[in-house]
């Protein structure tokens, strides 16, 4: 089983998959003129909510919309995939996972401006937002089997796995191991059974739950975060040129790269290591976030768009950065055969020994907790476009079961059953997304006319 949710994964990340994400965001972003950077300033005005207008139509408001998707997206992709992307392929596979977000800063522009543009209203009449929606609202019902496929791999991609599986890792080594605890298949449904119990409480509550829940763990645990991974570098700041130097003239030479080729070479593999992990990690032009984006309340799909875009930035550009130097200026990247979330408490604990362990079990704790409360709401989202808003509560049931599972199931298989599930996403999400973009230039003008900008 293993084995063949691994060729698929591989499979499914395919030369014409890096070219759709990457080419497709590089176009974006020429079509845009680089909006996402020219406008970096207006957007943290809008973040801030200084155009907020409560009589907008939507559910949540721009900083409660980008807080549920970024408690989505900063998570075990931030610890556990940035430790996976440096366990194979070195320092260099930081530089890609940079190139995945400059570029995933204006495909996310685009994806979250279309979700707001073309809302759509779900069987119970409520006004929705997501790919499925501005696939069948900007390009037509002909177009229905493109939403209806990223719907099906969405209920998929939105099971909250590997978060799962890396917490009951990290409760294992960091908890429960060191204190004489036996582990095994008992101790681990234990752990599912409290999650389980914990995750039903917000998720059965619906997204005003969810984004106030998000909105208050958010930003606490990124500055948790940041805080502890800034006295780590602080300690090892002696190493900290060398190997900021390593990520630039290691991501062309690959000679740390540890896995099998891509297109003939490693530097192909490294390349596809580091956009897989970064589209892993912030998820730009995969389609989750524009579902949590679409609800914000506001009637200027631009704005969404330029609040939307910041997450690529603080979620890969700023915390995985911190979590990459914090492996390699600890060394334990080469002095350990860890991964995952474990590689990433080896370099808390080195330069922590007593306490290091226990404080990034707490971010482990509220990363994964938090990003378990938002996917549970695309996937009912994705659920109630396919079968109706009545029956979305059942996708709850199905998302309960698979925290069961993820606790019991090897690390690899739940990466690369998310991996090539999060591919086939972005097909749909990506096709869509480039036909409707001539219609976001033309919003962006009228946005810039009408704002004065």
């Amino acid at each position: 089983m293993n084995q063949i949710i691994k060729d698929f994964s591989d499979y499914a990340w395919g030369l014409p998959l890096v070219i759709l994400l990457i080419g497709g965001g590089f176009y974006l972003l020429i079509l845009s003129k680089f909006l996402p950077f020219r406008f970096l300033g207006h957007a943290i005005q809008v973040l801030r909510g200084k155009f907020d207008n409560p009589d907008d139509s939507g559910e949540i408001s721009h900083f409660k919309a980008l807080t549920t998707a970024l408690s989505s997206t900063i998570g075990m992709g931030n610890i556990a995939g940035v430790a996976v992307a440096i366990s194979v392929g070195g320092p260099g596979a930081m530089f890609w996972m940079w190139v995945s977000a400059i570029v995933g800063m204006s495909t996310k522009f685009f994806t979250c401006t279309l979700a707001v543009m073309y809302r759509g209203k779900d069987s119970a009449g409520e006004l929705q937002g997501g790919p499925m929606y501005f696939i069948t609202e900007g390009l037509g019902k002909s177009w229905k089997p493109l939403a209806i496929m990223f719907s099906i791999f969405g209920m998929i991609g939105a099971l909250p796995v590997v978060n799962v599986n890396q917490l009951t890792q990290a409760i294992n080594d960091i908890v429960l191991i060191p204190n004489g605890v036996e582990v095994g298949l008992k101790s681990n449904l234990v752990l599912a059974f409290v999650l389980v119990a914990a995750t039903s409480i917000i998720i059965l509550g619906g997204l005003k739950r969810i984004s106030n829940a998000a909105s208050k763990m958010v930003p606490s645990m990124v500055l948790l975060y940041f805080v502890l991974v800034l006295f780590i570098l602080i300690s090892n700041y002696e190493m900290l040129p060398k190997y900021f130097l390593m990520i630039f003239t290691d991501a062309f030479s690959a000679e740390n790269f540890k896995g099998e080729p891509f297109l003939g070479g490693v530097l192909g593999a490294l390349i596809l290591l580091g956009i897989r992990r970064g589209a892993f990690s912030n998820e730009a032009g995969i389609g989750t976030a524009p579902m949590a984006h679409g609800a914000a309340k506001t009637n200027e799909p631009i704005r969404e768009g330029l609040v939307a875009m910041l997450g690529p930035a603080i979620d890969t550009l700023v915390v995985c950065t911190l979590t990459a130097l914090a492996i390699l200026v600890t060394g334990v990247w080469e002095t350990t055969s860890d991964n995952g979330v474990s590689l990433t408490a080896s370099a808390f604990s080195h330069t922590m020994p007593i306490y290091g362990n226990y404080l990034l079990m707490i971010c482990v704790l509220i990363f994964s907790v938090s990003s378990l409360f938002s996917y549970s709401y695309y996937g009912t989202k994705c659920m109630a476009f396919l079968i109706g808003a009545d029956k979305k509560y059942f996708y709850n049931y199905i998302y309960i079961i698979s925290i069961v599972l993820a606790a019991t199931t090897p690390f690899s298989m739940m990466l690369n059953l998310i991996d090539g599930v999060f591919a086939l996403m972005a097909i749909p999400t990506m096709l869509a997304t480039l036909i409707l973009a001539p219609k976001v230039v033309k919003e962006i003008k009228a946005y810039k006319s009408r704002m004065n900008l």
